[in-house]
Formats: C-alpha cells, structure tokens, sequence
C-alpha cells in the first residue's frame, strides 16, 4: 500500500443514530466520537433515512484571527459532554464539539489551525450517506499488494492512531459494525479517494495447539511481544475489529494453554496466547489473506490448509533507496504462506508451494541484499525461505490481491555515523559512579532534578517520583548482573546534554529515561512510550508490553518523538512516561510505594525480556 503523503491530520468519525423524539422534526443524536491521523479526511456518518437537503445544508465557515473553521449539524443533540482536544501534531492545534444551540437544536465543531494551514484546501463531497471533509489535495491508493505481516507497531497507513490531548477520548465499544459499513462503502463522489481496508473478526476456532481467525477485508499482524510470569506470546492486528459478543472468550487448546482475543484498542485487536513454548507459535496466512492460523510450528502438519499446489516461477529484487530493499516471488497459483520472525532471521514457510528453479533464485539474487536467502523442501509440507537480518532490521510481508505473488521489504538499520568526541562533563555535575557486575550495560534517566521539578501538583514533584523508580529499577538490575549507570542518583540538576554526554562516555547497551506525564487538564491518565530513531523501536515496544501489562492504567501506546535524550543517543533509547501527575488518581498512586514498585519490576521485566530476544 502506498501512501502519498505521510498524515499529519486526523480523522474525526463522528456514529450518528436516527431517532423519533417528543421534538417537532427528527433529531440526529451525536453519541461518540473517535479520531485518526491515517488520512487527510473528517468522515460524519448519518443514516439512510436523513434527507438530502440535510446532508447538502452542512457546510464550512472560515474564520480567521486565529486560524479556524467550523460546520454545524442542524438539527442535532450533543449526547455526551463537551468534547476539547487539543493535539500536539503539526497543522491541527484543537477540537471542540459542543451544543451551539438548542432553539434550533445545533452541534457545532470547531477546528482551529496553525497560521500558515491553507484551509482553502479543505472540501466538502460524499461517500453514499456518508459527509466527508477532505483536508488535503491527496489520494490514498490499494494497490495489488496487501501487508500481511510488519514488524511495526504503529503505522501512517492505520485508521486510527492516538494522539497526545489533555482530554480523553470517547469511545464506544459497540460500534464495530457502524465503522465496517462506513469504511467498506462505495464512493459515488467524482474523486478519486480511496478508504484503507480493514478486517472484521468474525468467528473464532480453538483448535489443538492453534487458533484460526475468520473474517473479511484484509488481515495484518505484527511482530509478536513475549511476556513473562506467566509465559505467554502477544499477537496484535491492527486495523481489526472483533466482533462483540466473541471478544475476551478464554480458549483452552492444550495442557496449560489457553487463547483470548480482544479488542485491545478502537483499531486492533490482541491476542494472548498463553504457554510454555512461546516461541514456536507462528502466524499462517490463508491465499485470499481472509483466514489467519496461529499454530505451533511442530504441529501444523496437522491441520490441512490448502486444497491446491502451486510452484515457484519467477523472481525479482528492487532498491527501494538506501536502506530498503524488495524481493518479490510469483507462482502458478494462490499460497498459502507462514511468518517466524526472529532478531537476525525472517523465515517464510511457502506450505503448497512444491518446486522452484534454484539455479534462477540464486542467480536473481546474487547482486543483491538478498544473496544470503536460502530455499529449502520440508517433505509433505513445501517450500522453506530463510533471510539473514541485520539486527533492527524493519520487515514486511505483502501478498497479492490473487495470491499468485509475495512481496518482502527489508529496511536495514541506518549506517552509524563515524565516531564523535563527546564533550567532558561539566565540573558542576557529578557523574553516578556505574553500578554492578555483568556484560549488560544499562544508562538509566531519572527525569528532571535539583531546580528543575518537572510536573507539580498538590506539592507533590516529578523529580522525586522519577528517581525513586529508577533507583529501584537499578537496584533490580544490578541484583540480575547488570551494569548500571545513572545520570543522577540524587537531587542534582543535570542538564539534557550532559545527560547524553554521560551515556556516550558509558557506551550502554541501552538508554531509559523516566518521566511522568502532565496535562492541562485532569482527565487523562494512562502509559505512553517514546522512541525516535528506528533501532530503539524494538526496545520500545518490548518494554512498553511489560509495562502495560502490570500496571492496570491506560495505555496510550508507543509515540516516535524527537525529545533530545532519546535523539542525541546512539544507542537505543527510550523516555517512558508511567503516568500523569495531572489526575487525581493517578497522582495518588504514584505518590505511594506499590504504583511506583510494579512500575520498577515492570520496567526490568522489560529489559530482561529485550536483551533475551537479541539472543
């Protein structure tokens, strides 16, 4: 799939219900509303039933002194309290939603700008009954291929994506099937947008030692997450909706094993699957990409998943730039493919594929990133790819629309820059003497310090919170065989480029700094997990699970953002944030030993479970 532009605005969707009312005429009830960066477009769903001068009377007021714009619907009820969000993206500054009126009944959103966004660019047209609100001049393509696996955990193409606002969103947990209506309609506007695919969940299956996924529209699945106490693998597919009444169903499909699938987030779906061999669970992908099998490998022999064979007939490579390079295979007929993604190794189980030409593989790759890849028969199964990965690799899988052709795209980590002195530390601050015995090496960042509070409320500061949890977490780590730096092991001030320059003399392993969140208002809460440069991506990831899973908060999801301590480090670095200060709540469980305890194991679970995948 690709996409012209990388998105910076959000969707904003808004589920209207149609309802008779004591009111004089019909009233459409605004009950949620849930918002998305993966495309340049706002999209008002209403019912069949609402007349066309109804849906032609909604239009844009442009206003300036600040940049801003608004559309009313007439007549509307606000259902839920008024909504303000405001975002920290480029373009778009705020949100309100509120009842402008009630003598006419009206639902006013406002959007505010940044001075130089060209709101001339902003249009109004229609997708059946659907009112949509381009923003931008552009297009979003399907094209043949469609991604079935992806080692990222958050993507541009995604319909929805979080953003950092002071308010919470609103969420409703039973409109799966409003969204999947809305996103599969029929465009009957002369433009030539297209709606990214989506995949409705639709039946569940245990089986032995497997579970099979059925559904429609088009199935992604990421890089699984494996977590401990108790061992179990973590699978996400983004851009999936569960259908309601199978959501969190416990499965049992072996001796101490057990699947639960849920909707994780309002755009995906887990699935956690509990056992012992964690690493043996991989996915399987149907040859119209509509079924999903995840199976211990040992046993999928077992099961039938093909009716027709097929052969391997042609090859072909791509540079896509720098770092990213393309293998591309096609074959006689539809396959049926299986994805084991380790750290240094992709591995691609081709199940009804029976022969290729190895003469031509090897010859179509020999020049190429790719001359390492081998194909090897497994009897009564098929075919077997394996590719040497550099570590931090970026990996994903696309199959063709008629499954006659499997695409892989590599991006190999950015080259490292020669080497740069690093600036002395300044005699004003005092280097933390490195703590422990080991091969590992950790720089762990409590956040603020000395002058610098960080957050307040109530007299209680961010500094203190973040150096009592990364003591602990050092602590932890030095007990497990750790080496330990800390930028600060007491109330010091230290500034963000000595903090950098204490790691680059230290030369980790790895980079954690510590935060608490904050906001202007007092309703969000919850955990979000930074990185910036694309090698901390696995870090983030791994330690965020951990996180998420021991602390019973928010998840707010995983953030690239250029903060300087996670920018300026060579290694892979991340800033966690392990709550908001801001919320009453949340505030008084970080202010006492237990919060901040789990927070503190959670985080060396992480490490611990980081550095076993690099094995």
């Amino acid at each position: 799939m690709k996409i012209i532009l990388k998105i910076i605005i959000l969707i904003f969707l808004f589920i209207c219900t149609f309802s008779q009312s004591v009111f004089a005429e019909d009233v459409y009830k605004v009950t949620s509303f849930n918002y998305d960066t993966s495309n340049t477009f706002i999209l008002l769903t209403v019912p069949d039933t609402i007349p066309e001068p109804v849906l032609k009377s909604v239009k844009f007021v442009k206003m300036e002194n600040p940049t801003r714009a608004y559309f009313d619907i007439t007549p509307s009820v606000l259902t839920v309290p008024k909504q303000d969000w405001t975002f920290t993206s480029n373009g778009l500054k705020q949100v309100i939603v509120s009842q402008n009126s009630t003598n006419p009944d009206v639902v006013r959103t406002v959007m505010y700008f940044d001075p130089d966004y060209d709101i001339s660019k902003i249009h109004f047209y229609r997708i059946k009954n659907n009112i949509i609100i381009q923003l931008k001049d552009t297009t979003i393509q399907n094209d043949y291929f469609q991604n079935t696996y992806r080692d990222d955990h958050a993507s541009s193409s995604d319909f929805y994506e979080y953003l950092t606002m002071t308010t919470p969103e609103v969420l409703q947990a039973d409109i799966a099937t409003e969204i999947q209506e809305a996103f599969n309609a029929q465009k009957t506007s002369r433009k030539e947008t297209k709606l990214n695919t989506k995949y409705y969940i639709d039946k569940i299956t245990a089986k032995q030692n497997a579970i099979l996924l059925n559904g429609f529209g088009s199935i992604t699945i990421e890089k699984p997450m494996i977590l401990t106490n108790p061992s179990r693998i973590v699978y996400d597919i983004p851009n999936a909706l569960v259908r309601g009444d199978i959501r969190n169903t416990e499965y049992t499909i072996g001796t101490n094993e057990t699947v639960k699938i849920g909707q994780f987030s309002v755009n995906k779906a887990r699935i956690v699957i509990t056992t012992d061999d964690v690493k043996k669970y991989i996915p399987v992908f149907s040859s119209d990409n509509q079924s999903l099998l995840i199976a211990n490998s040992d046993k999928i022999k077992n099961y039938s998943l093909f009716s027709n064979v097929s052969n391997m007939i042609s090859y072909s490579s791509e540079k896509i730039d720098e770092q990213t390079n393309s293998m591309t295979l096609a074959f006689t007929a539809p396959v049926v493919h299986g994805i084991n993604r380790e750290n240094d190794l992709l591995t691609v189980y081709l199940y009804n594929v029976e022969n290729y030409n190895e003469d031509d593989f090897l010859a179509a790759y020999k020049d190429t990133p790719f001359a390492e890849a081998k194909i090897s028969l497994i009897p009564k199964i098929g075919l077997k790819l394996t590719i040497p990965l550099e570590q931090n690799s970026l990996v994903n899988t696309f199959l063709g629309a008629d499954g006659q052709a499997f695409k892989i795209i590599i991006k190999s980590p950015k080259k490292q820059q020669p080497a740069i002195i690093v600036p002395a530390i300044t005699p004003t601050v005092t280097t933390p003497k490195p703590t422990g015995k080991g091969v590992r090496k950790v720089v762990i960042d409590a956040g603020h310090g000395g002058t610098d509070y960080g957050a307040i409320r109530d007299n209680i500061n961010e500094k203190d919170i973040t150096l009592d949890v990364a003591k602990q977490v050092r602590d932890k780590l030095v007990k497990k065989g750790y080496v330990v730096q800390m930028t600060r092991d007491g109330d010091d001030y230290v500034s963000l480029q000595d903090r950098v320059a204490i790691s680059e003399n230290f030369m980790p392993d790895i980079f954690i700094s510590i935060h608490v969140n904050s906001s202007t208002g007092t309703e969000a809460s919850g955990i979000e997990t930074h990185y910036y440069h694309q090698e901390s991506i696995l870090l983030a990831q791994t330690l965020h699970a951990s996180l998420a899973s021991a602390i019973n908060t928010k998840n707010r999801g995983l953030f690239k953002s250029k903060f300087y301590v996670i920018n300026h480090t060579t290694v892979p670095a991340i800033l966690m944030e392990i709550g908001f200060i801001s919320n009453s709540a949340e505030r008084a469980e970080l202010s006492g030993s237990a919060r901040r305890k789990a927070t503190a194991k959670a985080i060396v679970e992480g490490v611990e479970n980081y550095f076993d995948q690099l094995k």
